[in-house]
């Protein structure tokens, strides 16, 4: 397998695209917008994406830019519309993107199940368009107890020890040679865009119209349910674990909270543990 740097070189399309949201997400929203008209012109123009591909962005794009109707039952459609382009894109059911795998059938240790990682050019793009959509994805919100911070990290951890129990993992560290592209797809493509769409988005929405509990406990079931394709066992930690992000990101009232906690806990698990699961 080439070394992670070289995958990187090779990939620089998916680097670019990583950028926008870097700089976004690091508040340079200018260099940011500039960086992804950037990547979409080069996209299409080496073929990493079509026109049709290109369309679909825009159209998430324009719905985004939409302003908020006034009708309830209007923007209600509207909020529909757009977690249906959201899932579209996440679950690479839009052609015309060249996702690229990078990672096929590796095992992190001996006693861990195959695993496969792409470099997604479509799922990114919906962190883009969050920031349109919900413009104050990114602004703080007040903070609660520093308690309530403490027990999503403790309810995160203690999925380990659960997941032993049911045999779903097992204790097996290790550092496979391809760590850092695994690192940076999963903050990135992974937990960045998770999070601002299940809780910076889903979840602020639920909290607003039904309430902390129910928001939270609104984006942690969506959550799991979108896990739906590894079985029920990781329906259900994968909800947890979106209950343990809701909870992070409801108490510290930033988005970087949620990502961090998320980030940690995939971490713990490749280096401590069978990864994906146990074979």
């Amino acid at each position: 397998m080439p070394s992670p740097l070289f995958l990187l070189f090779e990939n620089w399309i998916w680097c670019l695209l990583m950028a926008a949201l870097v700089l976004h997400w690091a508040g340079r929203a200018t260099l940011g917008w500039a960086t992804f008209a950037a990547w979409s012109a080069i996209a299409l123009f080496t073929d990493h994406i079509t026109w049709g591909a290109l369309a679909m962005i825009g159209a998430g794009l324009g719905l985004a830019l939409l302003p908020e109707p006034q009708s309830r039952a209007i923007n209600l459609g509207r909020h529909l519309l757009f977690v249906i382009w959201g899932v579209a894109m996440a679950a690479h059911l839009v052609p015309g993107f060249a996702n690229v795998q990078v990672l096929d059938q590796v095992l992190s240790g001996p006693r861990s199940a195959p695993y496969s990682l792409h470099l997604n050019l479509d799922k990114p793009v919906v962190f883009i368009a969050l920031l349109l959509f919900a413009p104050t994805l990114l602004q703080p919100t007040a903070a609660r107890r520093r308690a309530w911070r403490l027990a999503a990290v403790a309810l995160a951890l203690a999925l380990f020890p659960l997941a032993l129990a049911l045999g779903a993992l097992r204790w097996e560290p290790s550092v496979p040679h391809w760590l850092l592209i695994f690192l940076l797809a999963n903050l990135l493509q992974t937990c960045l865009v998770e999070e601002a769409f299940f809780r910076g988005y889903l979840q602020t929405t639920l909290i607003a119209r039904f309430g902390a509990t129910a928001g939270i406990a609104g984006a942690s079931v969506l959550f799991g349910l979108a896990h739906a394709g590894g079985g029920p066992v990781l329906i259900l930690f994968a909800g947890l674990l979106g209950l343990a992000c809701g909870l992070v990101h409801w108490a510290g009232g930033r988005l970087a909270y949620a990502v961090g906690l998320h980030f940690l806990f995939n971490c713990l698990h490749l280096l401590l543990f069978t990864y994906p699961l146990a074979a």
